[in-house]
């Protein structure tokens, strides 16, 4: 491991991402290095856990992060997690505040900004001094197709950014950075078509990287198209669910038919809103209680019912949709998932094999998929003209999506960046060209 110096730069690199973050920090030798946030892990889980035992109305309540975070969840502690945050950048949930347990509330963009606070102060006890400079790595689209949103979006998070005391703050695209990480290793020019596909967005860039190209400030002639989708491993991880889980609780069941009708299916909004990470908790809303124990009437079966408000009183959202991106991964694996449910019930259980799988996520697939294409055409090439594929973000562990994607540049080597890194690493490289004089090759 390269020594971090105490007199290095007071500058960093953040990937702040759906599903995990990471920090960079720039070394002796000229280069970057991750900073181990926790455990020795150079990534920590973007999660927030609020603890809601023995907090007052007035107290602050204790937060823990990572790892930390997600333990106390699945431990059993009463509080509330909070995932995917950065979801809300672009959406009107943003400035909003959510409660928290023990007659507390807190701005969701302050929720944010506690994050960015701990990678700040992690990276600050490596570094030995104070960080005021960041790069900060972001989708080419928060929001898609809405460039006034999009703009809010980085407002928002370079504003949580100097919350917590980073005084120069700059942007850069998650795939530009990614290329930059593979540029350390190429012998010649390249056209490369990023894919970072992660949590919340999978963003392409086609970029041009070579060895003579290493240390330039101004990258923007090398950029040839840009492009994303806000569709990733968190809609993977919700149609999953409403494909394997929330079946058993009654999505899309049917009612008792009445009076010669046909019956009808019972409402799915409770059900959208159990699969959606940041919504989770507005299903335990009392007065969302109350609505669906009056609707017992509405289904054929009362088993599902019945498991239905078991979810709701036992606060169990979260679990199932660990559970749901638990069978993803190990459909990903071993090509069929057994999902134990028998929090919910004993004995409950549902599987979920490749083909369902497939079918469940085949809508969000096919608009990857068009995404890269779409990409090329931008820059005014065709497939055949794309040299290398580097796939980045978490969710090119899937390898039906990596196929999907690489069936289409038969011409390309295929290159995988390290799925939770290599944009951090990227995001320093930039980092150490714009504040700190990088050298110019290698």
């Amino acid at each position: 491991m390269t020594a971090i110096p105490a007199s290095a730069p007071g500058f960093a690199a953040i990937d702040f991402g759906t599903s995990n973050s990471a920090i960079a920090l720039p070394t002796v030798d000229g280069g970057v290095q991750l900073v181990e946030l926790e455990a020795g892990q150079p990534t920590m889980p973007t999660a927030v856990f609020y603890r809601a035992d023995g907090v007052h109305a007035h107290a602050e309540p204790e937060r823990l992060y990572g790892r930390a975070a997600v333990a106390a969840y699945v431990d059993g502690l009463d509080g509330r997690l909070m995932r995917s945050m950065k979801s809300l950048l672009g959406s009107p949930l943003a400035s909003q505040s959510t409660d928290v347990g023990g007659g507390r509330a807190v701005r969701y963009l302050d929720v944010i900004a506690g994050y960015l606070q701990q990678l700040k102060q992690r990276a600050e006890a490596v570094a030995g001094q104070p960080l005021t400079r960041v790069v900060l790595g972001r989708p080419v689209y928060f929001v898609d197709g809405e460039p006034e949103r999009d703009a809010e979006a980085q407002a928002a998070l370079e504003a949580a950014a100097r919350q917590v005391g980073f005084a120069e703050i700059h942007f850069q695209y998650e795939p530009i950075a990614a290329a930059l990480d593979h540029e350390r290793s190429v012998t010649q020019e390249q056209r490369v078509l990023v894919a970072d596909i992660g949590g919340g967005t999978s963003d392409f860039s086609l970029v041009r990287v070579g060895p003579q190209r290493r240390g330039r400030i101004d990258r923007r002639d090398d950029i040839l198209a840009s492009h994303g989708v806000h569709r990733a491993g968190t809609d993977f991880d919700r149609h999953v669910e409403l494909a394997s889980i929330l079946p058993l609780l009654g999505y899309r069941a049917f009612g008792p038919s009445r009076r010669g009708e046909p019956a009808r299916e019972v409402p799915s909004g409770v059900y959208f809103d159990l699969a959606t990470w940041h919504l989770i908790n507005t299903v335990y809303a009392p007065a969302r209680m109350a609505e669906m124990r009056r609707m017992r009437d509405y289904y054929a079966d009362p088993a599902h019912h019945r498991r239905l408000l078991t979810v709701m009183v036992e606060r169990l959202g979260h679990a199932l949709a660990a559970a749901a991106e638990q069978a993803k991964i190990d459909v990903a694996l071993h090509r069929a998932a057994q999902i134990d449910l028998s929090l919910v019930e004993s004995g409950l259980q549902s599987s979920l094999g490749e083909d369902q799988a497939a079918a469940a996520i085949e809508a969000d697939l096919a608009a990857i998929v068009a995404a890269a294409h779409d990409t090329v055409r931008m820059a005014g090439l065709a497939p055949g003209d794309v040299d290398a594929l580097y796939f980045t973000g978490g969710s090119t562990g899937l390898q039906s999506l990596v196929d999907r994607i690489g069936a289409g540049f038969v011409n390309a080597t295929q290159v995988r960046g390290d799925r939770f890194a290599s944009v951090a690493q990227g995001l320093g490289t930039h980092a150490r060209v714009l504040f700190g004089g990088a050298p110019q090759g290698r």
